[in-house]
Order: C-alpha cells, then structure tokens, then sequence
C-alpha cells in the first residue's frame, strides 16, 4: 500500500529551505487535516531565516503561521467543524494548568508551544492542529486576505489593551508591517494616528493609505505632535520600532497620563525614561499575542475593509520559491506583507 505524500517547505538552517515531499499523516483525535492556501512570512520567519532561533526550532522544521485554508479532515472527537470550512488557526497551544492558564490567560501560559516554531507549521500542503485553534472564516472571504487574520489579530490585542477611545491622539512609533496594521486598527477604533516611521517607502504606503506620517530623522517628532495636539501629546502611544530611538520618542509624545503599550521585541534591554512615567502619570503596557476575542475582531476589520488587503499584501510566491521569496523579502525595502501560496486556489 502507497503513502499518499505532500510537498513541505522545510528550514533547514543556514538560510536555506527545502522543498521537500513528506507522508501525508492524517489528523489525531482532536484534530483538524487543513488543505493550506496561503501563509504569511513574519518577522520571526525572518529571525528563524537567518538562524537566530535554530536553538528553538532546530533545522528540520516546517515553519509558518500567517495561514489560511480549508478544512480537509476531522479527527475522532472533533465536532463543530466540516470538511471544506474556511478556516485559520490562533496558533498557541496551552498547557492548561500553570498559574497564568488558572488566572484565564492561557495566551501567555508558563509553558506556551507556539504552532509553526515549537511544532511543525504551515508552510505545507496539509497541517494537522488542534480542533480548539481554529476560527471560521465567512464564505466570502478571499483566502489570500485571511492570511493577514494573524498579524491583524496582534493589531487588535494592542488596540484593545490601550483602551482606546474615540478621539484620542494616537501615536505609532514603526511603519512595518505590524505597526501598519496597528495603525490601521487603532485607526478603525476613531483614534486619529499619526505614523513615525524612517524608511521612505514605509511613509510613502502609510501615506497612500491617509495617514498623517513623520519621519524622525527629518523632523522633530515630539514637536510635530505637540503642534497637532496644541500641546497635548499623544493620548495613546505604540512602540513598534524596538529601537531604542523609539524607546526614547514613546515617553517624549506622550501625554499626561497616556498609555504606552509595548508592541516590539527588543533584542537588547533599552533605557526607558522613568521619569516621564512619575511626572506625567504616563502607563506602561506589555502586549505580546492574542486571545480568541482578537481573532474574532480581526476577521471583522478584514471582512469591512477597514484593513485594505490588496495594499498591504506587497508580493505572492509559490510554495516552491520559498527561498527566492525570503531572499528578496530581506534585500527589499518596498515589501510589506509577502505571501506564500501553498495550496492550489483562486
């Protein structure tokens, strides 16, 4: 008896994947087969690229997590779901008993396993995961516009933790794809946002979208909030940049009593201005995934329109250009959101 095989593109270190065929094994109890149709490349793919995590993920790994697709099979147990669902996958799989899982946060359990990094992902024909990930697609969606669900998803946990209110003054510090996608966000929730942002073409795709945007190198920011905000600042801020030139303009727009959130991963501890917090009042706050009501709040903001898919999607390639598609992710500075499409769909 022949196994039925699928292609997988498979990290295998050194900035190099494989496009590779592998068994097609059919999903466990409690798990969902999905045909995949497109999968994001995100900025930990890039990290995982160019080796930074190969501690973590090793070097035969099937990476990816920005995906949309199709359901193909049930597993024993599985109910609520059938065979040709739009779907995508909240990627985290918790442990279900550690304090932060008790106290109803299992978004950052002790012992998080993120799908796609600590287990194979989705950058495969076919992926197996647990029923309790999936989320239900409306029909009409475009299976390429629900591969931004994930990184939208983030957007809308950021949002929602800054208590945004309409009115406020927003303030996103980072153009890339995620403080795009925040600025879009927090745009949709009546904040009025201002974008800073050091890369060219970044401002020029902030600005064909209607933001207001600076660039910090040629201007002063703090001051430009100042003048738009007749001295205010900025009510809401997010640290998207993870440069410590950020780190220095969140607490110099800030607001009395604004709130600060956290988006960014810094690679090294940055020096943050204490004294802005005791004097204005300022808040911190972490943000560091999503929970499931974010998920539900993303695929709305897609579904409306109040994320332009068609812009923030720069670029397509097939599963079996994957190297080609990282390769000129990296030297590109005009790319957005690029795209892997795995699966064989309009």
């Amino acid at each position: 008896m022949s196994t039925e095989l699928m292609t997988a593109a498979i990290y295998r270190g050194a900035q190099t994947f494989a496009v590779e065929t592998k068994p097609k094994v059919g999903p466990k109890a409690g798990e969902v087969m999905i045909k995949i149709a497109y999968c994001g490349i995100c900025g930990t793919d890039l990290h995982v690229y160019h080796g930074h995590m190969d501690g973590r993920v090793g070097r035969n790994r099937v990476i990816g997590h920005e995906m949309s697709g199709v359901i193909e099979t049930l597993g024993e147990g599985v109910a609520g779901f059938a065979p040709g669902q739009k779907v995508v996958v909240r990627p985290l799989d918790a442990c279900g008993t550690c304090p932060a899982c008790a106290a109803g946060h299992s978004h950052i359990c002790h012992a998080l396993k993120f799908l796609g990094l600590d287990t194979d992902g989705a950058m495969q024909e076919f992926w197996c995961v647990p029923a309790r990930t999936l989320h239900c697609l409306p029909e009409a969606m475009r299976l390429d516009h629900a591969a931004l669900i994930e990184p939208v998803a983030v957007a809308c946990h950021d949002v929602r933790l800054s208590d945004l209110k309409v009115g406020e003054d927003v303030v996103v510090i980072g153009g890339g794809p995620i403080g795009l996608l925040v600025a879009l966000v927090a745009r949709d929730a009546g904040g009025k946002v201002v974008i800073s942002e050091v890369n060219e073409n970044r401002l020029a795709i902030a600005q064909a979208l209607g933001f207001d945007t600076v660039n910090p190198i040629k201007s002063d920011l703090a001051a430009q909030v100042a003048k738009a905000t007749a001295g205010k600042g900025a009510d809401v801020v997010f640290e998207v940049s993870g440069t410590q030139p950020g780190v220095d303009a969140m607490t110099r727009v800030a607001a009395t009593r604004a709130r600060i959130v956290m988006v960014a991963i810094h690679a090294t501890k940055p020096q943050i201005d204490l004294f802005q917090f005791f004097w204005r009042e300022l808040k911190l706050i972490g943000a560091r995934v999503y929970e499931a009501e974010d998920y539900e709040r993303a695929i709305e903001v897609i579904a409306c329109g109040a994320v332009p898919a068609d812009q923030v999607i720069t670029d397509i390639h097939p599963l079996t250009e994957i190297q080609t598609a990282f390769e000129s992710l990296v030297g590109d500075p005009t790319a957005m959101k690029s795209l892997i499409k795995v699966g064989d769909f309009v």
